[in-house]
């Protein structure tokens, strides 16, 4: 019995991954003594391996302070993966229908890393809406497609914070709470999101699944909630339930 050795060059390579991923949105910024003790690496590893980095433009380091920082040069690579994603190709027409129906911003989400990230955006022509956020990650507690994929994938309850982030007066930061929503989505289809997140702000979402029967994302839509209200979230749960419905059947009448 023989076994294949690791390419050559594979053990810096991972580091230099893990050295990317140790960024996190509490911490932008990390010393070389910080990124050392994570990746229990020793700081001339380290040093040599951001060197390469900051080289593409990956990393960057603060001039004020000298710690170190995500590079312009992922925003590029970021913009070219979610061009290539298959899944924005599949749901690009849900979202446009949903947009004609309702003139509202319709979006298409997926869970990361704990967080819902916005995959793709179609937004609305009015003047004030919710644009220009695809990328951004959003707390899953706190938005009706958190909640939608809570309710149909139970392994994100797992990654939930002990303590649940209060944004608005709104903010559901009770678990049961929460519990007893995600369980209306079974009943009903799509999950709602009132002003929990932002002021203002409301918004609908219904688990996106694949032929398959795998849920990949949630379809949402959302809006000033001075706009939504009259008609009622009911009223936009249901179009944005019709609009995942026929997209996971590969069409929209």
């Amino acid at each position: 019995m023989w076994f294949m050795a690791a390419p050559k060059g594979t053990q810096a390579a991972v580091r230099a991954i893990g050295l990317l991923k140790a960024f996190t949105d509490n911490d932008p910024e990390l010393s070389l003594s910080d990124l050392c003790k994570r990746m229990a690496l020793t700081k001339t590893t380290a040093h040599r391996l951001l060197g390469a980095l900051e080289s593409e433009e990956l990393i960057a380091r603060n001039e004020r302070n000298g710690r170190y920082k995500l590079g312009i040069g992922l925003l590029d690579l970021g913009a070219r993966a979610l061009r290539s994603n298959d899944l924005r190709d599949r749901v690009r027409p849900a979202l446009e229908w949903l947009r004609r129906q309702t003139g509202e911003t319709a979006t298409l989400e997926i869970p990361v890393e704990g967080h819902i990230l916005i995959l793709d955006e179609l937004p609305t022509g009015h003047l004030v809406s919710a644009a220009g956020n695809i990328g951004s990650r959003w707390a899953v507690h706190a938005t009706s497609s958190g909640k939608a994929l809570l309710a149909t994938r139970p392994e994100l309850w797992e990654q939930l914070p002990e303590t649940l982030t209060r944004f608005t007066a709104k903010t559901i930061v009770s678990r049961e709470a929460l519990k007893r929503q995600t369980d209306s989505v079974s009943r009903l289809g799509y999950a709602t999101a009132s002003e929990e997140l932002e002021e203002g702000y409301s918004a609908v979402a219904a688990p996106l699944y694949n032929p398959m029967g795998e849920v990949e994302g949630a379809l949402s839509l959302g809006g000033p909630t001075a706009r939504m209200a009259p008609r009622g979230l009911e009223y936009f749960g249901q179009l944005v339930l019709q609009a995942a419905t026929q997209c996971r059947h590969g069409v929209l009448r």
